[in-house]
Order: structure tokens, then sequence, then C-alpha cells
């Protein structure tokens, strides 16, 4: 939809385009190895303190080997070796404790050497005291890393917001967009936070543990990792399942932060028209639709850590029942069982950490995927590589030959020429929807023209840098935008190398002097975002000295006294003559009192230039400006007698006003 004259109206909300998992991690990949070498001192620290990790349970094996073969040395009768001791058990009928003692390590009559259990268990206690100090390193620099990484996205996307042109802006919800500049990025950074150093830390305990299971025995082993595939298959089905609700959750939330935005930025228009149910109704409907997605996706996705977990209680119990057998015949020492029911459940461990974290990874990779819309949307066209600049500075603009459309197949602007000279007042006028603003818009640049040219000074628009051009407009729009600051320092906004005095002379000639004198703190009293404390007219009054601070050569005003007074509207005009000396001036105004004295009246319907001259001139040829100028001066018209098929029904056809 687009609105007349405009451009395209806002959708309700984001569309999102959600692409494949894949992609989008290696593209966040890439962005983490831009810290190389962190990046290969956490993955280094990772692994050695992965192998320690999984060289322990082996350890706390000998460990307890020692303690077994004591206790089993202990009870058989001394002042005989092994071999004798496990024939005396045969002969005694006792074959299956005689096939375990030939197995072990034992000395008849001996018992439990404290010693060497104490130095194996320092033993294992120093290779873990080293495997926590890496990961704590490795934690250490991947925090770094991510606030590093985070830190350069967010400038990145600071930067592509400035470099978009204002037609996205135009086709995008502005709530949604400072969600996804805010809340996305401080979701991803939560996820990579979250997951990054348990993911690598899992992988490659996973890998660890596999080898060291297929180390202790194979047979274990095979089954251990039997439970492996199911895991995967269900982390996938049950991943696959949860990934559309993400994506519905956080565009969910940027269409509801877009209409907290909106509700709260016009609340006073919310409340002046009775509308509060409805906005609550709005938010309640948005809301729900959030928590249901929020909600599923959480849901589905938390499904995946309890799977993980029944598979891996499983393998447990099979480990265990084979491995006591194993024990019992003697293929395996106690110690060897009992490191291989750690590494059983430590292998369980990571992948069930890996299979919690896919919610946290899909949330991320779903902030993650509207971060890089952002990022990849299309820019503003560059500055030509050999720009060039006017050799004069008056200001005189030429339209030649201007065509301009929002989109394709709706025609807005065509074959618009019009010369704005040095010194002179252009004022535009016409029905809502004529084109007035886009003109202004094609002037600034913030649209290129799709045929003609606009010549500034005898310069191709176009053939300047929009920073050469816009240094040399000023403009005031008829919403004041006012920072949170002070009053000074918004007016000084304009140029901020401008000393006191000129600023003070600005303020005079916008006649913002006269009621800033007035409050208590003067100059320096602090405004919000919003002007609070001053009204509406004095807010446009200080946006009115931030243009004349700027002392531009082409000065643009589109409707930028519709909110003061009558008597402040005469000063601000009297103000203007004088700054309008060798510059030239476009007024957008709908209130025809305030361009009567314009040089030259610019009067559009669809688009098109359909009369100009002075105000004289144009009421002399009781045309469009006459209907226009009669509509506001004349007295009410009855609505019977306007035929509404009549083209100009729409205008009241009135005799010529004074």
């Amino acid at each position: 939809m687009t609105r007349p004259g405009g451009p395209p109206m806002r959708p309700d909300g984001p569309v999102e385009k959600p692409r494949s998992f894949g992609p989008s991690v290696k593209r966040l990949v890439r962005l983490l190895l831009g810290h190389r070498w962190s990046m290969l001192t956490i993955l280094a620290s990772t692994v050695v303190g992965v192998a320690l990790t999984a060289v322990g349970p082996l350890i706390l094996g000998h460990a307890t080997n020692l303690v077994f073969d004591g206790v089993i040395g202990g009870m058989l009768p001394g002042g005989q070796s092994k071999s004798e001791a496990v024939a005396r058990l045969r002969a005694d009928g006792q074959n299956t404790f005689a096939d375990m003692v030939n197995s072990m390590d034992v000395t008849p009559g001996t018992g439990v050497d404290f010693g060497d259990v104490a130095r194996v268990l320092l033993f294992a206690a120093l290779l873990y005291a080293i495997a926590s100090a890496l990961s704590w390193v490795a934690a250490y620099l991947l925090n770094n890393v991510v606030v590093g990484t985070i830190q350069g996205l967010r400038a990145e996307v600071e930067r592509k917001v400035h470099r978009l042109p204002l037609r996205y802006y135009d086709a995008s919800a502005r709530g949604d967009l400072l969600s996804r500049v805010t809340n996305d990025l401080d979701n991803l950074t939560q996820s990579l936070q979250q997951t990054i150093s348990q993911l690598l830390n899992s992988v490659l305990m996973v890998i660890a543990l596999l080898i060291a299971m297929i180390w202790v025995s194979p047979l274990l082993a095979l089954i251990a990792i039997a439970t492996v595939p199911l895991a995967i298959i269900a982390t996938t089905i049950i991943a696959k399942r949860s990934k559309p609700h993400f994506i519905a959750q956080w565009s969910s939330t940027g269409a509801l932060n877009a209409q907290i935005e909106e509700a709260f930025t016009g609340h006073e228009l919310v409340k002046a028209f009775g509308r509060q149910a409805e906005v609550e109704a709005t938010f309640d409907e948005r809301n729900e639709k959030l928590y249901q997605s929020s909600w599923r996706a959480q849901f589905i996705s938390g499904i995946i850590m309890p799977t993980v977990m029944f598979l891996g209680n499983l393998n447990y119990v099979a480990v265990a029942v084979v491995g006591g057998l194993r024990v019992a015949s003697g293929s395996l020492s106690l110690g060897e069982v009992q490191a291989f029911i750690q590494y059983s459940r430590q292998f369980t461990q990571p992948l069930t950490q890996i299979g919690s974290m896919f919610n946290l990874m899909q949330s991320g990779v779903a902030s993650a995927e509207r971060i890089f819309d952002v990022l990849d949307a299309e820019e503003e066209s560059s500055d030509p590589a050999d720009p060039v600049s006017p050799a004069d500075d008056h200001g005189r603009i030429v339209f030649d030959d201007v065509s301009f459309r929002y989109l394709p197949d709706k025609p807005l602007i065509d074959d618009l020429s019009l010369v704005a000279q040095p010194g002179h007042m252009v004022a535009i006028v016409g029905p809502t929807g004529a084109g007035k603003t886009t003109l202004v818009n094609l002037i600034m640049r913030f649209y290129d023209v799709d045929s003609g040219a606009i010549l500034v000074d005898g310069v191709d628009s176009r053939q300047m840098t929009r920073d050469d051009l816009r240094e040399r407009t000023g403009m005031v729009l008829q919403d004041s935008w006012l920072f949170g600051g002070t009053i000074y320092d918004n007016i000084a906004y304009g140029d901020p190398t401008a000393s006191r005095e000129e600023v003070m002379q600005a303020a005079e000639l916008s006649h913002v002097d006269h009621f800033v004198r007035t409050l208590p703190d003067g100059y320096d009293t602090v405004l919000d975002e919003e002007g609070g404390g001053v009204s509406a007219g004095e807010r446009q009054l200080i946006t009115i000295a931030r243009a004349f601070l700027a002392k531009p050569t082409i000065l643009i005003l589109d409707e930028a006294t519709s909110s003061v007074d009558t008597r402040t509207e005469l000063l601000i005009q009297q103000a203007m003559a004088n700054l309008r000396t060798d510059r030239t001036s476009f007024v957008i105004a709908h209130r025809l009192s305030t361009v009567r004295d314009a040089d030259v009246i610019v009067v559009m319907e669809d688009g098109h230039i359909v009369e100009q001259g002075t105000h004289d001139e144009l009421l002399a040829t009781r045309g469009a400006y006459c209907r226009l100028y009669n509509s506001q001066f004349a007295g009410p018209v009855d609505a019977e007698t306007v035929d509404p098929e009549h083209p100009d029904a729409d205008r009241i056809d009135e005799p010529v006003g004074p």
C-alpha cells in the first residue's frame, strides 16, 4: 500500500524470511575468527584440558585397582606366589574367583599400600587442577572474544543504519528495527556466551571419551556409542520443529516492540480519541502471539535434554551389566570398569549439554538472522568516485525534466521542470498527496530521481557527495525533533563549531531568546527527546534557530510554522527574509497566508506543476491556486451543493477573496 505523493506505508509487522541454520552459523563463526589468536589459544587450552579430564578416570581406576588388589591380596594366604594361589583356588573349585585373581596384580598375604594410593590420588588431583585452570583461561579469553565480536557487530550495525536509504525506514516499523539492533544483539550475546564454550568443550569431550572408551574396552565402547545415533536423530527432529517457533518468537518480539513504541509515542493521541481499549487489545493480541511462539519454542527445544538423558540412562544400565560380567570373568579389572562407567556417564553428559543448548543456539541464530537482514539490506547508492562541487554557492536549483516514483507501477512525478533563483522564496502548495514533500526529499537526495536531473548551482546533485549537498542545506520539518540535552545544545547542533555569540544571534533571529530568558535555567534548561518543558510552538522555534545557525545556502521549511501562533509566524517570516539574502528557500505550506509574499508559488497536483507565479498572478488566473485560497478564506460550503462526480469536487470553488 502507498500513500499518494509519499513513500510506501510500513507494513503492520516485520516480514521474516527464514534462512537455513548452517549459513548463519558459518557467518557467525567467521565473525568470531576475526580474533584468530585468541580462538587458537582457546582451542589449545580446551583440547589439553579435555585430554587431562579424560585421563583422570583411568588414574582413579588405577587407584581403585590398588585398593582392590590389596584387599584381595590380604584375603589370600601369604608365603605363596600368585600362580600357586590361583592353582589352589581352581583345585578348590573356585574357578571364577581364580580367573579374577589371575587377571589382577596381587601379592598373596600383602594388603593395601596406602602410600601408593595417596600418590596416585594426588597425581589425579593435580591433573584435574591443571584442567580446571586451562578451562578458566579458555572461558576468560572466550568472553573477551564474544564481547569484542558483538562490539564490532554492534558498531557495524550502527554504521549500516546510517548507510541505509530513507526507503528502508519508510518500509520498516521503527520498533521492529530498534528490536533488531538492541534485543536481538543482546540475545545473540547471551547465546554465544552460554553456548560456544560448552559446545566446544562438549564436542572435544565426546571425542576424547570415545577414544578412551575404545582403549579400555571396544565391546563396552560399542554399547556406549549405540545410543549416539538415536540421540542425534532425536535432537535433529526436535530442533527442526523448534526453529520456526524461535523465528516467530523474535518476529513477534519486534512486532510487539513496534506497537509499544507507536502507542507510547502517540499516547496523547490515543487518549484524546479514547482508543486505550483498542491499543490494549492490540497489545494483548500480539503479546499472546509472542507467548504462544515463545512457549512452543522453549517447550519443544526443552524436550531435547530429557530425551538424551533417557537414552544415556539406558546406556548406563547396559554398560554396568556387561561390565560386571567382564570383571567376574577376569576380562577387565574393577578399576577399568569403574573408569568406563565414569566415561559412560561423562559421555552422555556432553551429549545432554549439546541437546540442552539447542534452544539457546536456535534462539541466538534466529536473532543473528534478523541482524544479518539489516546488514544485508540494500544501501544508498555510493557517492561518485570523482565528486564535483559547485564553484558558486548561491543556491540556484533547477529541476530539469524530473521523473520519480516510489513504486515502479505507481506514477507520482513525471517530467517536472522548475527553476528556483538565489534569494527567492519558492512556495510549494497543493492538496495532500500532490508530491510536495517528495520534491523536497529529491532536493536532499533522500531519494534519487528516476530520470532527469536536479542541478545545484549548475552541478547535477548526483555528481556531488551527499555530505557536500546537505552541508549547503538547512531543513525544518513540521514535526520538531529535539534530543535530550539543553536548549543551547539543541541550537548549537546546527553548527558545532559556532561560538556562543553566534548561537545567541541565531536564537534572537528566530525569537527563541525571548521565551528562553523567562525559564529558570535559561539556555541551560534540559529537554528530553519529546521537548518536555516547552510548548510545541517553542520547540519549533528552537529547530528553526538550529537551521538559522547552520547558515545554509538552501533553506527548506516543510510546514515549519504550523505550530506557532500568527504573531510568531510573522516574526519568523521577517527573520527568514533576512536569512534568505542570496539564498534559496523552499516553503511547503498548506496555510496559504504564509506564502503570500513568496517570489514564486508552485501549485502541484498529482506530481505535476499545474501553476506557478506570484500570489496576485495566480489569483488572477482563477485556477487551482485560486480554489485552494478560497477554500481557506471563503465561508463554509454546503456539502449538498458539491457534485461528487466533478473532478474538482474535493475543492471549494468560491469567489476570489481579497
